[in-house]
Order: structure tokens, then C-alpha cells, then sequence
């Protein structure tokens, strides 16, 4: 009790507990980050597979969260706890395999890193209390499903739907919007891109995005509510399309090749989610609206 006592009187103890928490969570999102899609895929494949006695004797190795324990993709050395410490074991093991020296990619404590300081963004806004909570969950979730889509096009129903529901079930309380404005954000969210989709499919014959962006967007809807949909909209758009343009330009990138936009839905979401009316405010400045 005298820890909770704490940290609700002390906003810089709140969020120096948080950053440290943090840490150990964005080492934790690198292993969904990493596994998750591999699931995904041995899950489909068994569903695919022929059913015969010969394939159901050969039972897979287990692989999830929690197993097989991570090991080096090299050499095979198994990672110790000193070994997994966030960014501390980084720095000691100079971005190395301690066995074969085989260099560890940079990405591991940039992720650890990145969850640390928005959800210390997060803490300094909302402070001691429920809506900080679920601000980080929902902050965590947007971390795991921006960089999955970014490395295999894929947005989890595993993530987006139960992101989803915990918006939905937040607004009951109020703790962002109330709950018509989220029920409505939710369906407003999924059923724009939906109509989207299906018009750029209808002109032009192909499919310009999955329907994990439908799922995507019905969430932020959720938590942020319909009105802010707009403007998630148009600076993940935006963003979007300059990327898009710029790796066409600059490093010749073939336009066929399709760009994940869920990184951009995810990052326009939280920094709407993050500023509030000012997100909403920039964005009818900068259209000339008010």
C-alpha cells in the first residue's frame, strides 16, 4: 500500500516505474513480434496439411511464447537471463552472439527502447490511475501490430480484435470516450476501409489493402471514437504516401510492390490518441477548415 501511495503522489516515480516496466514489456513485444506470425503460419499449415495417420504420428516440436527457449539463430546458443536484460545485455555484449559473435540486430533494443518511452509518455499524461493502464495496453498492442505488419503484412486478429473489445469495454467507464461514440467509431472504422477497398478493387481490379486494416481501424475507432477517425486517416494517408513515394524515388522501389499500411494507422492512432483535439485542431488548420 505504501508503494501505491507512492506512485500516486509522485508523477516522477510513476513514470520512473513505468519506464523500468516498460523495458522488460518491449523485450517481451520482440518475442510476439518475432513468434506470433511464425504460429500464425505453422497454425495454417497444419490446417492445410492432408489428413493422414503418417502426419498426425509426426507431432511438431512446440513453438510459442513461452518455447523453445531463444537461442542464437547461428550457433544455437541458448540465451541466458543476464544474457536478455533490455539494453543492458545489448551494450555489455556489444551487439554480439556471446558464443559465436554473430551480431545481434539493432532493432531488439530499439524496440525495448521505444516501448520505455512511450509508455512514459503515456504515464506523464494520464498519471496514476485506470486510464493510464489501459493507455499502455493499448500503447503495447500498437507496438506489436505496427512492426508485425511491417515485416510480414500481417495484422493479427489475435491483437486487433481483443484491442478492440478493450476499447469498447473502456468506454463503458468512460475512460477515453463514452460508449455510443466508441460503438459508432468502431463500425464507422472497419466499414471506411471496407468501402475504400472495395472501390479500389471495383476501379482498378486490385486489392490496395488486407482486411486486418479494416479490423485495425474499427479499434482506434474504438478507443478514440468516430470523430477522430478523419484525422487518423489523413496524416496515416499522408505519411503513407510520402513514404511510399520517397522508396519509390529515392531507392527505386518497385511500385508493384505493396507498402504495409498499418504501421502508419497504428502510428497516426496514437499520436491522435496521444494529443487529443490538437491532433483534430492541426488537421482542420492545415485543410483551411477553421
Amino acid at each position: 500500500m505504501e508503494l501505491v501511495a507512492l506512485l500516486q503522489s509522485s508523477p516522477v516515480a510513476f513514470i520512473s516505474v513505468v519506464t523500468l516496466i516498460s523495458l522488460l514489456i518491449g523485450s517481451f513485444l520482440n518475442v510476439v513480434i518475432y513468434r506470433l506470425p511464425v504460429m500464425m503460419e505453422r497454425d495454417w499449415q497444419a490446417q492445410c496439411a492432408p489428413d493422414s495417420s503418417e502426419h498426425e504420428s509426426k507431432e511438431p516440436s512446440p513453438f510459442n511464447l513461452a518455447v523453445p527457449r531463444s537461442t542464437c539463430p547461428k550457433c544455437r546458443h541458448r540465451i541466458s537471463a543476464l544474457e536478455n536484460i533490455p539494453v543492458i545485455s545489448y551494450l555489455f555484449l556489444r551487439g554480439k552472439c556471446r558464443s559465436c559473435k554473430t551480431p545481434i540486430s539493432v532493432r531488439y533494443p530499439i524496440v525495448e527502447l521505444t516501448t520505455a518511452v512511450l509508455s512514459a509518455l503515456v504515464a506523464w499524461k494520464f498519471g496514476f490511475g485506470w486510464p493510464a493502464l489501459a493507455a499502455l495496453v493499448f500503447t503495447w498492442c500498437l507496438i506489436c501490430l505496427a512492426l508485425i505488419d511491417f515485416d510480414t503484412q500481417y495484422l493479427p486478429d489475435s491483437i486487433t480484435l481483443p484491442v478492440m473489445w478493450l476499447g469498447l469495454f473502456a468506454s463503458l467507464f468512460t475512460l477515453f470516450v463514452d460508449l455510443p461514440v466508441a460503438v459508432i467509431g468502431a463500425m464507422a472504422g472497419y466499414l471506411s476501409l471496407w468501402l475504400v477497398y472495395h472501390l479500389f478493387k471495383l476501379v482498378t481490379g486490385k486489392e490496395g489493402m488486407g482486411y486486418g486494416d479494416f479490423k485495425l481501424l474499427a479499434a482506434l475507432g474504438a478507443w478514440l471514437g468516430w470523430e477522430a477517425l478523419p484525422t487518423v486517416i489523413f496524416f496515416s494517408a499522408l505519411v503513407g504516401a510520402v513514404i511510399g513515394i520517397s522508396l519509390i524515388v529515392i531507392r527505386g522501389r518497385d511500385r508493384n510492390i505493396p507498402i504495409p499500411f498499418g504501421p502508419f494507422l497504428a502510428t497516426a492512432g496514437w499520436i491522435t490518441f496521444m494529443l487529443g483535439d490538437d491532433a483534430s485542431n492541426f488537421y482542420l488548420n492545415l485543410l483551411g477548415l477553421t
